[in-house]
């Protein structure tokens, strides 16, 4: 999935190959080289003043000489029709495949094509690049879709152009599967997907449900469980497919930690108001666990705005850390994460997967600039110690967990954010993101890894 550095030990081993094999390599370029062979043939030796050949050796000569002349002409036949088939194949390509590029880069894209279980393990399906795909994206129309909440939709609040809708992942070794929307839902039948995090899980969440509403005839087959409207301010929001027997649900858990009250409060300064337990899993914890796919994430609120500045400092057990930094913290949160897991979930019922940080591309902290194409450079956005921390916690667990590393691929969409076509155009979110969009990107690579084995 993500690569690692290899063991020390792996190269010791290496090494010590090599130091085993390199006086052997010296005997055999020092004395049996097939120059040093040619120059001690006896052959040469005896027209050097030995002995003279007999008249067959010089028909021999001949008859050599006129088929390494055969073999001269042939060769130069089949590479002058290798050289034209290749200009061929490059003037004219198959019907296959399609022109595509962003900025002037040339790129062929081969349609209708699926990973195989060999490709699969040599393909790094986060490596890769944006391409133009308009016969086949968007994936769905968000006004057709309830479950789309009102500020995503750029489209229907005035956004002008509709280019970021055509983009799509290509990876550089594979390809991502085509979303087959009847294939996935008869996948999924009878199954309980559920999204766990912020507003950026929610997103993803009601991205997956547009994309599956659109192979249905019967919308009216799908409602939410409660009744409830799309809110931010609702923890549990889920969605069934009747016909299917399904449902897709999000739980509202932004540290994924429980943030707590301060009882004691005449032991701490005047500025801690509340705290995050960063040894306790927030208690709603008991509704995922009998999920069949599990997708988390957090991030977005690890930040001063959301803690120190609103007074919310870190606890651990009855210790309240004063001096802890948002990074430590968040380590101490994901290995809590981390040991719910190993010790709730079984493996052999439930996918647990983790979606790393989804970068922002704000200008300043109060405006942004949302592009009308893919940015040419991430500068810098594609790296977050947030993803790090979340590689390298996964990387130590004990039940295996698949990361969903959009963080690189994502940090290129500056044209996809809401920007200020949301249902409140005079707050700018360069946070966010359009749908239908990237969460959509986000979501076929969720299925290709619900649905086969890990990449990498």
């Amino acid at each position: 999935m993500s690569s690692f550095t290899k063991s020390t030990s792996f190269n010791r081993r290496a090494l010590s190959s090599l130091a085993i094999e390199s006086p052997r390599s010296t005997s055999s370029t020092a004395f049996n080289s097939p120059i040093g062979s040619a120059f001690a043939s006896p052959r040469l030796q005896q027209s050097f003043g030995g002995s003279p050949r007999p008249s067959s050796s010089v028909n021999r000569l001949k008859e050599i000489s006129y088929l390494f002349q055969v073999l001269i002409i042939a060769g130069t036949i089949v590479s002058f029709l290798v050289i034209i088939a290749g200009g061929y194949l490059y003037v004219v390509p198959s019907l296959g495949q399609t022109f595509l590029g962003y900025n002037g880069a040339l790129q062929f894209n081969t349609f209708n094509t699926s990973v195989t279980d060999n490709d699969a393990k040599e393909c790094d399906i986060f490596d890769g690049n944006w391409v133009v795909d308009d016969d086949n994206y968007p994936l769905y129309n968000a006004s057709e879709c309830p479950f789309v909440e009102k500020g995503f939709n750029c489209l229907a609040n005035g956004r002008g152009h509709d280019e970021y809708l055509k983009w799509r992942w290509k990876p550089k070794r594979c390809d991502v599967p085509r979303f087959e929307v009847g294939d996935v839902l008869e996948r999924l039948r009878g199954k309980r997907i559920v999204f766990v995090g912020d507003s950026m899980s929610r997103t993803q969440w009601e991205s997956l449900i547009c994309m599956l509403m659109s192979g249905l005839e019967d919308k009216s087959s799908v409602y939410e469980v409660n009744g409830n409207n799309i809110t931010k301010r609702i923890r549990f929001l889920g969605v069934r497919f009747g016909s299917f027997n399904f449902t897709v649900e999000f739980y509202r858990s932004v540290f994924l930690v429980q943030p707590g009250r301060l009882l004691m409060r005449w032991h701490a300064p005047k500025r801690v108001r509340s705290t995050l337990k960063l040894d306790v899993l927030d208690v709603i914890n008991h509704e995922w666990s009998s999920a069949d796919f599990l997708v988390f994430n957090t991030g977005q609120w690890w930040v001063p705005g959301k803690l120190f500045e609103t007074g919310c400092y870190f606890q651990v057990g009855n210790s309240l850390r004063l001096g802890m930094s948002i990074p430590a913290a968040y380590r101490v949160a994901l290995e809590t994460w981390a040991s719910w897991i190993e010790t709730t979930i079984d493996p052999n019922k439930t996918r647990v997967l983790f979606r790393t940080f989804e970068p922002s591309h704000w200008s300043d902290h109060r405006s942004c600039n949302v592009t009308k194409f893919p940015a040419p450079d991430t500068e810098g956005r594609d790296r977050s110690i947030f993803s790090e921390m979340i590689k390298e916690v996964v990387k130590n667990m004990t039940v295996p967990v698949s990361v969903l590393d959009v963080t690189s691929m994502s940090a290129f969409r500056s044209d996809g954010h809401v920007g200020l076509w949301s249902d409140n155009p005079l707050v700018p979110d360069c946070s966010h993101w359009c749908l239908p969009g990237v969460p959509d990107i986000w979501n076929e690579i969720l299925l290709f890894f619900l649905f086969r084995q890990q990449v990498h």
